[in-house]
């Protein structure tokens, strides 16, 4: 078992997929055991934001945002993943984006 240093400028999302936690670096996907609320507490709060129960981005990570109905975005990210704001999540990303 290796251990990897990601550099936090380099992260684009993290995402939980059960049990796992992924951070995704470009297209690069590393396992952690940390778990997702630990890193949202870890990461800059002005670098990443929470998008769903199971996703934080970066903030520099979007490279197109995309509103749907009934209170939702759809996110394309630099790396071509399209991602969701769930609407738990939507107001907090409208105001940290200032939509």
């Amino acid at each position: 078992e290796d251990y990897i240093l990601v550099p936090i400028e380099d992260i684009l999302y993290v995402e939980t997929l059960g049990k796992l936690v992924f951070v995704y670096v470009g297209n690069q996907k590393y396992s952690t055991k940390t778990r997702l609320y630990e890193l949202e507490r870890m990461l800059p709060a002005e670098k990443f934001i929470r998008i769903s129960n199971s996703v934080i981005i970066a903030r520099n990570a979007i490279k197109k945002i995309r509103p749907t109905l009934g209170q939702k975005f759809y996110l394309t990210l630099k790396n071509g993943t399209v991602v969701d704001v769930t609407r738990t999540y939507y107001c907090r990303f409208k105001e940290y984006y200032g939509i």
